[in-house]
């Protein structure tokens, strides 16, 4: 089983940036796909980006391709997000998650943060 603290979220105004990080404890992140999901208030977990073990592909979904990037590093166990060009539209809770079956449904993912929020003033 594996932990999962996320932090780096905050108030960025519009065109800012903000790196998260996922921070795993209990059990390596190189058994697990990863992904990044996001939730506002009265509306479903959508899902951000996801990176698979290995490292080899990565799924952005359509809003935040070129604006955000996923990366991993196995030997501090850790997940990254980087968010570049932050739009007001970008607020929200932002979870980390981890599971053993890869995909862009958060019903694939078996382990959970408590979310970091961000909100992007215009």
């Amino acid at each position: 089983q594996v932990q999962l603290v996320e932090s780096g979220g905050g108030l960025v105004q519009a065109g800012g940036s903000l790196r998260l990080s996922c921070a795993a404890s209990g059990r390596s992140l190189s058994w697990y796909h990863m992904g990044w999901f996001r939730q506002t208030p009265g509306k479903e977990r959508e899902v951000v980006v996801t990176i698979p073990r290995s490292g080899s592909s990565t799924y952005y979904t359509d809003s935040v391709k070129g604006r955000f990037t996923i990366s991993r590093d196995n030997v501090k166990n850790t997940v990254y997000l980087q968010m570049n060009s932050l739009k007001p539209e970008d607020t929200a809770v932002y979870y980390c998650a981890a599971g053993s079956r890869y995909g862009m449904a958060s019903s694939l993912y078996d382990y959970w943060g408590q979310g970091t929020q961000v909100t992007v003033s215009s």
